[in-house]
């Protein structure tokens, strides 16, 4: 039995000498088994190292004092021998792994039936096993992608541009540990839903691509929780789904360069978000929600703001309300909770754009819509200009509910 994880070796005599350990471990193997060419004899504990792959190796049985196994669901534990009087520190392992050959350390030292112990040959180690696992990869050429190997699994961060690639990769798909994917410069036309299933995503680069879209699916994964910045800049997007703003935790949003004719209806749900750039689209004005941001850095140079006319304002409103209106104004003002279960799905959708008033109240079919003029600055600390006339105003969406609020 093998098992790769971090190991630190420490004498217990060092502190009488004045002396401690490190206090870090190095990428080992450990294997349990007998000396090679021994059909008779101990189980052994072998360490191998990059230091040392030939290894050195523990008599296992009636030699263990103590195993440590309190912290062992974080991958942690200490074999503490009798001869020589040292702790092997195990940690970084994988837990089941673990759990599985602490067992048959156990077993081996209370003198079980070798026929019964998952034993392996005490030979010295391969290079691949005892390296520290790559955790960040950069590929920059079609010729440096890997066809036949797989990444490794370890990895955190993995840049794969200009590799002409028309999809994304099963195989990145699989490596649950990543943290920071760029997949810049390539052609890729579709996100598949997996994405989804990297739980700990935070960066997600796909700048200079071929996408016409953002999947709603996406926006409903565990991206909500992990994905803080995102750079779709440079593709043929038009518009985002309803449920784009459901990424809560964005801080940096890049969209520029795209074909985008409006920004997500709920944009002012994305309460984290700090930087936004979104220059050289088709943008006509910004959604009303957009003055509930709080930015650091603004960037909407280039977009083809129309001129507001406050003299004319498109008037929706009904009067008196239906009875369809009142309803939807009260479940979405009271909270009151619904569902595609209780409520037709074209209602659900309905409600999910519900407009929202400047006194604070929502409005869904009936209402004054108006575009005014606003400065940038009052959501955004810095702002690059919006024309080169050296603005900084943009044409915003305003909604009233009533005549008494307009």
């Amino acid at each position: 039995m093998r098992l790769q994880c971090d190991v630190e070796v420490v004498s217990r005599l060092l502190p009488t000498c004045g002396l401690r350990g490190r206090g870090r471990g190095s990428r080992a193997l450990l294997s349990l088994g007998r000396q090679p060419g021994r059909a008779r004899g101990g189980v052994y504990l072998m360490v191998c190292t990059a230091r040392d792959r030939a290894g050195v190796r523990y008599q296992v049985q009636d030699n263990v004092e103590r195993f440590f196994t309190r912290f062992v669901e974080e991958g942690k534990a200490t074999v503490r021998l009798k001869e020589p009087a040292v702790d092997v520190c195990l940690s970084k392992a994988n837990v089941s792994n673990l759990k599985t050959f602490l067992s048959a350390v156990r077993l081996a030292h209370q003198g079980t039936d070798v026929a019964a112990l998952p034993l392996s040959a005490l030979v010295p180690a391969k290079t691949s096993e005892v390296e520290k696992p790559k955790t960040k990869m950069i590929i920059t050429s079609k010729r440096d992608y890997p066809l036949t190997k797989s990444f490794p699994y370890s990895l955190e961060h993995l840049q794969a541009s200009y590799c002409k690639l028309a999809r994304i990769d099963t195989r990145v798909l699989c490596l649950k540990k990543l943290r920071k994917l760029d997949l810049s410069h390539n052609h890729i036309k579709q996100l598949p839903a997996t994405i989804g299933e990297l739980v700990f995503l935070q960066e997600l680069n796909l700048h200079d691509n071929h996408l016409e879209s953002f999947s709603s699916a996406l926006c409903s994964s565990t991206l909500q929780k992990s994905l803080q910045c995102l750079d779709l800049s440079q593709n043929k997007i038009k518009a985002l789904p309803i449920q784009f703003c459901q990424l809560r935790e964005l801080v940096n949003l890049k969209l520029d360069d795209n074909e985008l004719i409006r920004l997500p209806f709920k944009i002012g749900q994305l309460d984290h978000l700090r930087f936004l750039s979104a220059a050289r689209n088709k943008l006509p004005f910004l959604p009303s929600d957009f003055r509930k941001l709080c930015l650091e850095n603004l960037d909407l140079f280039g977009n083809p703001f129309e001129q507001p006319n406050p003299l004319l304002p498109n008037i929706q409103l009904k009067i008196p309300l239906t009875l369809l209106e009142c309803a939807a104004r009260a479940t979405v003002n009271y909270r009151i909770p619904y569902s595609c279960q209780l409520l037709p799905s074209h209602l659900c959708k309905d409600l999910e754009v519900a407009k929202t008033c400047q006194c604070g109240s929502a409005c869904l079919s009936s209402f004054i819509q108006l575009t005014v003029t606003m400065n940038l600055h009052h959501v955004a600390h810095t702002v690059v200009l919006v024309d080169n006339m050296g603005g900084t105003e943009a044409p915003i969406i305003c909604y009233f509910c009533s005549l008494g609020c307009y």
